[in-house]
């Protein structure tokens, strides 16, 4: 392994997430609000606890009540009058519904004059959940989505039709009370309506986009289910108003920033990325060989989220296979790495963030009998990466803005 090129890897990973934390973004959304009543508040995906944390430093006892569900191991302590809950992703789970209910709760007999702090960042789609289905079969169709390499637009579709709180449907229960949404957007483009599902925004998806999907990838439903893809969700709410703090744009440029501070010229390739993980992994490999002669250093960036294609049995995730998708292609160059990782500190099934390659990866796994191609076709990366040192582990960050890849060439 190259060792200047992990610590700048490790350098720029840890400096672009600790510029995208919710803390400031809560706190400027805050400024601007005025309470006139009531205030109680329900936070829900992977940086709900850390949002909800800035949230009740800002205004204290002002907040009467709270309900926070969030991932496993990403609650870092009690937060005053708050119960946090920690649940299931990417396939919900009992705690999921639990929690949900809980914030159902707490916002049920709401006057006009009460107000609703809604804290909603990516992951909020398996974490706050209450089905119109059998939540079996709920944990079903959400594996059946995830495994077929449905993208995240696709997935939140069928999920909105299944659910209560989905949709704008969690804002309709809130009703008459006011809705102050402060979101964190994890999705490509920053559409509200597919950020954790859209609870607090009018859906602008379709019944027919809905079968569209289901046919597309032949989706195994009850009839049950099948009926309830054709009840169409709110397509519009008078009672909320949402603030976009946070996003993929500024994890990519927080990356760039740092970029340059080690000496590298930094290049934005996308800040859209959306294609199978794998073919992002032998793309920057490209990009790297094809400036291998430049005669100086570049880091070119891509931010957004890919998909995994399900062929093995193995563990990984995306950013895993990103970077074990590149080291075959870069195999021997002595200056350069790719790197992926996920802004939320876990990546798939995995306690890790992501992972790293350089050109000595593809010689020291094959030294360990290791073929990368075999590794892929299983989705075994997280084991192959582990093996040269390669697996990126942050913990959980308490931010969630997708993922940023970078190829360096030193």
């Amino acid at each position: 392994m190259n060792q200047v090129l992990r610590k700048h890897a490790d350098q720029i990973i840890s400096e672009a997430i600790a510029a995208v934390q919710p803390d400031a973004a809560v706190e400027r959304a805050l400024k601007n609000m005025d309470f006139p009543g009531r205030v109680l508040l329900v936070a829900a995906g992977k940086a709900a606890w850390q949002m909800a944390k800035a949230a009740s430093d800002c205004l204290g006892s002002r907040i009467e009540n709270g309900v926070v569900v969030t991932k496993y191991d990403h609650v870092k302590g009690p937060i005053a009058n708050f119960a946090c809950f920690e649940a299931g992703h990417p396939v919900p789970d009992e705690n999921s519904f639990k929690g949900t209910q809980a914030a159902l709760d707490l916002v049920s007999g709401l006057t006009e004059k009460d107000t609703v702090l809604f804290l909603l960042s990516g992951g909020g789609s398996a974490l706050f959940e209450k089905p119109l289905v059998a939540p079996e079969e709920l944990q079903d169709v959400t594996g059946q989505l995830l495994a077929c390499g449905a993208d995240i637009v696709e997935i939140n579709t069928i999920r909105k039709r299944l659910s209560q709180v989905k949709g704008g449907r969690f804002a309709q229960l809130c009703w008459p009370a006011h809705v102050e949404a402060v979101v964190l957007s994890d999705i490509l483009g920053d559409p509200l309506d597919m950020i954790a599902s859209g609870p607090a925004c009018p859906d602008t998806a379709t019944a027919e986009d809905a079968w569209r999907i289901q046919k597309k990838y032949n989706l195994k439903m009850s009839e049950a289910a099948m009926k309830l893809l054709d009840v169409e969700t709110p397509k519009s709410l008078d009672n909320v108003h949402t603030q976009i703090n946070g996003s993929v744009r500024e994890l990519c440029a927080a990356a760039g920033k740092t970029c340059l501070a080690l000496g590298y010229d930094p290049i934005l390739l996308t800040d859209q990325l959306c294609c199978q993980a794998r073919e992002a992994g032998s793309f920057l490999a490209s990009i790297l060989k094809t400036h291998a002669s430049d005669g100086k250093p570049l880091a070119f960036i891509a931010g957004g989220e890919t998909v995994v294609k399900l062929t093995g049995h193995g563990l990984g995730g995306r950013n895993q296979e990103i970077a074990l998708a590149a080291a075959a292609d870069i195999s021997g160059m002595k200056n350069a790495a790719v790197f992926s990782v996920g802004s939320d500190g876990t990546d798939g099934p995995t306690d890790a963030a992501g992972g790293y390659v350089d050109g000595d990866t593809c010689a020291e796994l094959k030294a360990q009998g290791i073929s990368i191609d075999a590794v892929l076709q299983d989705n075994d990366a997280y084991h192959a990466l582990e093996k040269t040192g390669g697996l990126i582990m942050t913990g959980p960050t308490g931010t969630n803005v997708n993922d940023v890849a970078v190829a360096l060439l030193k």
